[in-house]
């Protein structure tokens, strides 16, 4: 599919000293792609230049076929939509008058708006569930409801793109879920492109097609989520030396805690992980086993802890394994039992519990 939006070695910047050059993005139309990487990295600059509210440095930026710099104001309002982060504060504006701003590219030298528009102001408030703040004055918004009524202006221009900047700044939880699925639904069923930079990694990858990280002079890469985030490449571009990130969950586990494992937990199944992230809140060094390597407690484990014995998934634990985990128990202070059912396969774990209860090593079982 050939690109809707794409940059030939754009070098962007202020004042003509280069930020971050060799910028080159092919993406189709009805995509999301998101810039993700730390403050202060470029993740603005580069937004604000392909949207000409920056003057490009050097290089090329395409919508279509045509060049950035041939569009007239008008015709690239119909192109694209900015929603950026610096707050708007219209005095004495209702939320539907706000939003009815989106179509100045449509009206004439009055301003006037005619049934259509009044129409596709409707549509646009309807489309981020704000029917009901139509009347009410913009100032007297929540964050939240306010990027629901830019991002309403942001559609009634009926753009074929849509660029935000940080949207989800200032939002809770919900408001956050609620603006992203917005933003999915009009790349698949209106096939809006979608460009936009996210603080939330985890949030980057369940929505976006693609990601840019921008870190340093050069864009550090570009591809899906699943390209992009594996192999310590959230670390690198973070600068997270202690802490490590979850592909498979999307989400931050803390800094392992240092030393040798005091604790020894028996656990699986998902029953671990509250354990270990107590255990890591306390800054005690644990270790964990026998863990199958598709369990979810084995993600965490491993994450949180440089002691973890391990078994492939779907065969019975060994007495290899068994005998690993046992050194290891034998030298902590204590043992904790987190819960797990015990089945044909995991059987070595229920000998691992009793070699705690000869040896006398306390024994604390969590309730299931």
């Amino acid at each position: 599919m050939e690109p809707y939006f794409k940059t030939e070695q754009l070098a962007v910047g202020y004042d003509g000293r280069v930020l971050i050059h060799d910028i080159d993005i092919r993406l189709e139309k009805g995509k999301i792609l998101t810039l993700i990487g730390p403050n202060g990295g470029g993740k603005s600059t580069i937004l604000k230049s392909i949207t000409r509210h920056l003057q490009t440095i050097s290089g090329r930026v395409f919508f279509g076929e045509q060049d950035l710099r041939q569009w007239q104001p008008k015709e690239l309002a119909k192109q694209v939509a900015v929603v950026l982060t610096d707050r708007v504060r219209p005095e004495l504006t209702t939320c539907a008058e706000v939003v009815a701003m989106g179509r100045y590219p449509y009206t004439n030298l009055f301003g006037r708006l005619t049934p259509g528009d009044k129409a596709a102001v409707q549509e646009a408030l309807e489309r981020v569930h704000a029917l009901d703040l139509a009347q009410r004055d913009f100032a007297s918004l929540s964050d939240g409801q306010r990027q629901r009524i830019l991002l309403a202006r942001a559609l009634c221009q009926e753009p074929e793109t849509i660029v935000l900047d940080e949207p989800t700044a200032y939002l809770d939880i919900r408001y956050k879920i609620e603006l992203l699925e917005i933003l999915r639904e009009m790349a698949q069923e209106k096939g809006i492109t979608v460009i936009l930079s996210l603080h939330e990694i985890d949030l980057a990858a369940k929505v976006s097609d693609y990601l840019l990280c921008v870190k340093g002079e050069t864009v550090a890469a570009l591809g899906t989520p699943e390209q992009v985030l594996g192999g310590g490449a959230v670390e690198k571009l973070y600068g997270m030396e202690q802490s490590s990130y979850n592909r498979l969950f999307g989400s931050v586990e803390l800094a392992k805690p240092v030393g040798a494992p005091r604790v020894f937990v028996v656990a699986g199944g998902g029953r671990g992980i509250p354990v270990y992230r107590s255990l890591q809140k306390q800054g005690t060094p644990f270790a964990a086993g026998i863990l199958y390597e598709n369990d979810v407690d084995y993600q965490v484990a491993q994450a949180l802890s440089d002691n973890v014995v391990s078994a492939p998934a779907f065969w019975p634990m060994t007495d290899q394994q068994f005998r690993l985990a046992a050194k290891l128990l034998l030298s902590c202070a204590s043992v904790i039992d987190a819960g797990t059912p015990v089945g044909e396969f995991n059987r070595k774990n229920a000998q691992l519990l009793q070699l705690a209860r000869e040896k006398g090593i306390p024994l604390t079982k969590c309730n299931p």
